[in-house]
């Protein structure tokens, strides 16, 4: 089936983890071109070399980039125009966790973690809005988690990842009329390195195979097959919309 990606090039942040990586590669596979933005230059480049040992022919482009700085996300931006031309595709993937409760939470933890997953996105969607505004045809996927709904310790990521779903929701309404999608993923608990590394791990997986209807975690893949939903053909007429990606949690 032609999923309609030939040719469109996009942008992923937090394209050097786990997630990203599997995002580019299922985007690959349908023909994109692929900017990993990474605030890490070396996982950028990593994940760059590694998709192309599977992929040699690919067309991918890796480069450093701070999300939260409107500057280096103007630059990356044009860097990536020059490099593969107009972008298509966004993908707003980047982000992490700083849990503490909120009583014994610094403002630098609350800060960094809005500026990552908030502002980040806000600067990304307004860096290549007016290109796909012009070309009328744009996709864009913010990566929210079902920490929106509420963790305990986790006040500041769980009101980022609520945030960015009113941002999905508003921005919608504003770039529908340009033929711009815009949708959100919201995982639920995936097994990436980062998270098999944690002390608790087993604790966490015993936890959710307990809760998840289908008795396993989450794959990186699982993630990037929401993702490749959204932005291909199969999407077009779909936007403002959450897809949980949980096991049925």
């Amino acid at each position: 089936m032609d999923m309609g990606l030939s040719g469109r090039v996009a942008i992923i942040t937090g394209g050097g983890g786990a997630i990203g990586r599997s995002i580019a590669r299922l985007l690959i596979d349908e023909g994109a071109s692929v900017a990993l933005l990474d605030i890490n230059t070396e996982a950028a480049e990593q994940a760059k070399q590694a998709l192309l040992a599977d992929s040699p022919t690919a067309t991918i482009f890796a480069r450093a980039c701070d999300i939260t700085d409107k500057a280096s996300v103007a630059e990356a931006t044009a860097a990536t125009e020059t490099a593969l031309g107009p972008v298509d595709i966004l993908i707003n993937n980047a982000g992490f966790s700083r849990d503490m409760y909120m009583l014994k939470m610094q403002d630098e933890d609350w800060d960094v973690v809005h500026d990552t997953v908030l502002k980040g996105t806000f600067h990304c969607c307004r860096a290549v809005l007016p290109g796909m505004m012009e070309r009328k045809w744009g996709r864009i996927v913010n990566m929210s988690s079902m920490a929106h709904l509420g963790n305990k310790g986790q006040t500041n990521y769980s009101s980022a990842k609520a945030g960015l779903l009113g941002l999905t929701n508003a921005l919608a309404r504003e770039a529908g009329a340009f033929n711009i999608t815009v949708n959100a993923v919201a995982p639920g608990l995936i097994a990436t390195p980062r998270l098999r590394a944690r002390k608790d791990f087993d604790k966490l997986e015993a936890r959710s195979l307990a809760l998840t209807p289908l008795p396993r975690l989450g794959l990186t893949e699982d993630v990037a097959k929401a993702v490749l939903f959204f932005v291909s053909s199969m999407g077009d007429f779909i936007s403002a919309q959450c897809m949980n990606v949980t096991g049925g949690r």
